[in-house]
């Protein structure tokens, strides 16, 4: 059966990365619907492309140009924040992909789980300001929640099969960011356009800045104890700048499991919408040649409190 994806912030980064895996898929997806905000001209670039049932725009000022852009398509529009969680609850959908910014993506994802959707959760600000009710709402209804980030789904990966209380602590990994090594002194004079250049991951403007500043590793500590019900003391964050080994978790025995893999969003992205199957295109492979020479060391949490 093909899947209908509602890819929710379809023109960002990792919506983009998501149509990259829906078009290597014919067979198994189907971009069924596609939101953004104001980006309006990508939006309907895309679905020119891909052909969806439906778009939504959370931005009502752009939906003349989006109209006359998709004329005679039969795509249906919806317009404004109450479309936007309108078209993520809509009864066609088998998987939303939540990945519009910030906390715009709270209330698209909690529509769609009330309308009983399993969410490919990429938008991680959603669990940080309504983790307790988006969790709660989960599995209330039996669904799950499908983590799209590297580090989350590494743990989640690492966690597939294993008992249940097993789980000991969860060993976080962070690239660093650029201003890895930058002196604290250096820190306040450095630029947006510096923020900007992470040195291994191709990802949108405002997870790379909050990369830079580590804020996003503080988001992903508290998206973890969300996800999986640990307390914060059973996760530990180590700055591994190489950005192979996603995370690890270690068991009760003491074992550590690690996912390892080269810094690719897409590789993430398939794994939860395949999910429980594994599918069989590889984007990067990774050689043993790349894990020579993996570090691990502390954050510098006065630097980057």
């Amino acid at each position: 059966m093909i899947k209908n994806i509602a890819v929710m912030g379809s023109t960002g980064s990792i919506g983009t990365q998501t149509l990259d895996v829906i078009e290597a898929y014919p067979e198994k997806f189907k971009a069924g619907v596609l939101a953004a905000n104001r980006s309006w001209q990508k939006l309907a670039e895309q679905a020119l492309k891909f052909r969806p049932k439906a778009v939504a725009l959370g931005d009502e000022a752009f939906l003349p140009q989006l109209k006359g852009a998709l004329n005679g398509t039969g795509i249906k529009i919806y317009i404004g924040q109450d479309g936007v969680i309108e078209a993520a609850s809509l009864k066609e959908n088998d998987v939303v992909v939540s990945a519009l910014v910030g906390v715009a993506g709270l209330k698209p994802t909690v529509a769609a789980l009330e309308a009983g959707k399993p969410i490919a959760l990429a938008n991680k600000e959603t669990l940080v300001v309504g983790g307790e009710i988006v969790t709660g709402l989960a599995k209330s209804k039996g669904l799950p929640l499908l983590p799209v980030d590297s580090e989350h789904s590494a743990i989640f990966q690492c966690l597939q099969g294993q008992p249940e209380k097993s789980l000991k602590r969860i060993l976080l990994t962070a690239s660093g960011g650029p201003f890895r090594k930058t002196p604290k002194e250096d820190l306040a004079s450095m630029t947006a356009a510096q923020a900007l250049q992470h040195p291994t991951w191709n990802m949108g403007a405002k997870i790379t800045v909050d990369s830079a500043s580590l804020m996003n590793k503080g988001f992903e500590v508290l998206e973890a104890m969300h996800l999986f019900e640990v307390k914060m003391e059973q996760i530990e964050v180590w700055v591994h700048p190489q950005s192979i080994v996603h995370s690890m978790v270690e068991f009760c025995d003491g074992s550590v499991l690690a996912q390892v893999g080269r810094p690719d969003m897409r590789t993430p992205i398939q794994y939860a919408l395949g999910w429980p199957d594994r599918l069989s295109k590889s984007w990067e492979t990774l050689r043993i040649s790349d894990c020579r020479n993996l570090t691990f060391e502390k954050p510098r949490l006065d630097d980057f409190p």
